[in-house]
């Protein structure tokens, strides 16, 4: 029963710190924004291994890319899953529903088994592979814009200027119908939407976000905003005593309005951990916050009393000794009720020890998050690398470190004069090209044009001084022997043959075919196509450019949740410190219940001797009024809310933890999961930028 009773108080407290984070963020956010705080933009992904159940040989782990509209809604899904071999195994049977399946780190093969079953050859390898797929998400994010109080759209909204409101709601629609004392209800899987983004300071200002928090780093915004859709109903809270966030604001008085792209991250992984099998009741905890929230009734109620008997003490000495009768009545109720706070106390510390384990927990995600960012980025800059390469562009991989400075190079390099060359030189290359491919035609004519030349060469020589065209019409005419005739074509077909005569013809070739080149490079047809060539690569150019302000903006993002997890960390050695008062305050109780018995025995003493007391009354009046207060502010506020939010019934709460935590963990997959195989997944949301155009006027 022990062990049982343990685990509880974990779960609940685990529970209950998520719910204190996001009361202190929203805390947070309204301290900070009321100083006029600011932010800028965001987006792209890398996994660390996940971990998931010790004892699963072969599990999953599925990263699935949402890339969204400015509204929120999914345009396009891309699935990568990461099949983890850890037994080396030859054969993977994997099912998935997803589409046009690339092997993305291997040259792993698979073949298809029936109702989508594939089966990897291995080759005791990991698989990396991705896919599409059209699918309804298991959450939904929309995004809605105001503008002064009125609705309006994020295109219309650019370049605007005025009180702007952007709401991000998520809808939860993956559920399991579960028997709950009896009844079937609706259990949503508990996701965990953390979104992201960065505001530019210069064009935001007076920012406040609720459910969620800011970083200011005097140039920007970052914020951070926390989600958990569904999860309220889950459990049946009163959502008028304590709610649970499923949405994320952010106000802001905004000049030339542009919002960069934001990034969500959901996830299932809070309930993984969570184990509730071995606990059968909450009888033992339900009595402790009975008899806790007795004993602060009885404080408060001993509270008023000594206050209302120090009133009558001060306005009727008269009745002075009928007045100490009822403060020693108080004071002893007030020693009873010391004694039942100080085990509340040592509950108190017990809760905060769980606390700050709770929150140790979440912090040790940080790694993970972190790396989930980076690889994002490096997917980035993975599909930045191809769109360079479409280009015709050969750069250096691009990396977090070098993009900025490779891309700069390349849009230094892209100048009026160099473009103009490049252009240039690439219409040069195919007029020559085209111009070589009649380079027969070309050599023959040049050839016969030599031969001519040649021939009469030999007429002279022979003592028959005329030109090649005369000589022809004398052979036709019969005014030459055939023997003349033989001699003159032996000495001409004697010296073509010559190397010198070859040497020549190879050079008048390759000479008429640069003037022929030369000649057409000067048309209008070439002309413009230099143009047109110019033209283009001037448009790469300002796309590069683009491409890099977009690398930018993610990469402003990426510093920003490196802090944001820098600040989840700070938060655990909070809790630790605040653990380490409460053990302060355990031992102030201890006194306080001393300094109650010591009161009470005092008071007998003052029954007897009344005398002397009615100067120090009026000063001990306003202490127990002050006392009287901040007891009932705690019973309101603290003991009395958990129990109205579940209207007492806290056997039922924890069958709907359980009832949570068990749908969390039947959900392994996106896209599809083999029976046999664990796994765990997470949905990354990318939305597009709202940029306002270099010739728009808002």
């Amino acid at each position: 029963m022990k062990k049982e009773k343990k685990r509880l108080v974990k779960t609940l407290s685990l529970l209950s710190g998520f719910f204190v984070l996001c009361g202190g963020i929203s805390f947070a956010v309204y301290a900070t924004g009321s100083n006029n705080t600011k932010v800028n933009e965001t987006l792209n992904i890398n996994k660390e291994e996940t971990v998931i159940d010790e004892d699963a040989e072969i599990s999953k782990d599925e990263t699935v890319y949402v890339i969204s509209g400015s509204n929120g809604t999914a345009k396009k899904i891309i699935v990568s899953d990461w099949i983890k071999n850890a037994i080396a195994g030859d054969k993977i049977q994997d099912r998935t529903d997803l589409e046009n399946i690339i092997n993305m780190k291997g040259d792993e093969s698979y073949t298809t088994d029936g109702d989508n079953m594939n089966v990897w050859d291995a080759q005791g390898n990991d698989i990396y592979y991705q896919g599409n797929i059209k699918k309804e998400l298991p959450v939904n994010i929309d995004i809605s814009y105001k503008l002064d109080g009125s609705a309006i759209s994020a295109e219309e909204l650019e370049g605007k200027r005025g009180k702007v409101t952007i709401r991000f709601d998520y809808t939860n629609n993956q559920y399991e119908m579960v028997n709950i004392d009896g009844k079937q209800e609706k259990m949503y899987v508990p996701f965990s939407v953390l979104t992201g983004m960065v505001l530019n300071n210069d064009n935001f200002r007076n920012i406040e976000v609720t459910n969620g928090r800011l970083m200011n780093d005097g140039d920007r915004t970052v914020i951070a905003g926390i989600a958990f859709p569904g999860l309220s109903d889950n459990l049946n809270l009163k959502k008028d005593t304590f709610e649970i966030p499923d949405y994320v604001e952010i106000t802001a008085d905004v000049t030339d309005f542009e919002l960069a792209a934001t990034i969500s991250i959901a996830t299932n992984e809070l309930f993984h951990n969570v184990d509730l099998d071995n606990v059968d009741s909450l009888d033992d905890l339900s009595g402790s916050l009975d008899e806790l929230t007795d004993a602060m009734n009885q404080l408060i109620d001993g509270a008023f009393e000594l206050y209302d008997g120090l009133s009558t003490l001060l306005d009727k000495s008269g009745e002075m000794v009928d007045g100490i009768n009822q403060l020693t009545t108080g004071a002893k109720q007030l020693s009873e009720g010391t004694g039942e706070l100080g085990d509340g106390a040592a509950k108190l510390q017990d809760g905060a020890a769980k606390l700050a384990t709770g929150l140790d927990t979440l912090s040790s995600n940080n790694t993970t998050l972190n790396a989930g960012a980076k690889q994002v980025f490096e997917s980035l800059l993975s599909m930045a690398d191809s769109q360079l390469a479409d280009a015709g562009l050969t750069v250096k991989k691009l990396t977090i470190d070098n993009y900025s400075t490779v891309l700069n190079g390349v849009m230094s390099s892209l100048d009026g004069k160099t473009v103009y060359n490049m252009a240039y030189n690439k219409a040069y290359s195919q007029v020559e090209s085209a111009v070589r491919a009649q380079e027969a035609a070309i050599s023959s004519k040049v050839e016969a044009a030599v031969r001519e030349k040649v021939l009469e060469g030999v007429l002279k020589a022979v003592g028959q001084p005329m030109t090649a065209k005369e000589y022809e019409a004398a052979v036709k005419g019969g005014k030459l022997s055939g023997e003349t005739q033989a001699k003159i074509t032996g000495a001409v077909e004697k010296q073509m043959s010559s190397s010198e005569i070859k040497e020549e013809i190879a050079k008048n070739t390759k000479l008429q075919i640069k003037n022929l080149t030369d000649e057409k490079m000067k048309s209008d047809e070439v002309k413009s196509q230099i143009n047109k060539a110019v033209d283009s690569a001037k448009s790469g150019a300002s796309g590069i450019a683009a491409l890099k302000t977009q690398l930018d903006s993610y990469n402003q993002f990426y510093q920003g949740l490196l802090t944001y997890t820098d600040g989840v960390a700070e938060a655990s050695s909070g809790a630790k410190e605040l653990k380490n008062g409460t053990e302060t305050l355990k031992k102030g109780t201890d006194g306080l219940k001393n300094g109650a018995g010591e009161l009470y025995a005092g008071l007998n003493t003052l029954k007897e001797g009344s005398s002397a007391l009615v100067d120090g009354v009026s000063q001990l009046k306003d202490g127990a009024k002050r006392l009287s207060d901040g007891l009932k502010e705690f019973n309101d506020q603290g003991v009395q809310k958990l129990i109205d939010a579940v209207d007492g019934d806290l056997n039922g709460l924890i069958d709907r933890l359980r009832a949570t935590s068990e749908v969390s963990k039947d959900y392994k997959s996106f896209a599809g999961i083999s029976k046999d195989m664990n796994g765990s997944v997470r949905f990354i949301y990318k939305t597009d930028a709202i940029e306002v155009s270099d010739n728009e006027t808002k």
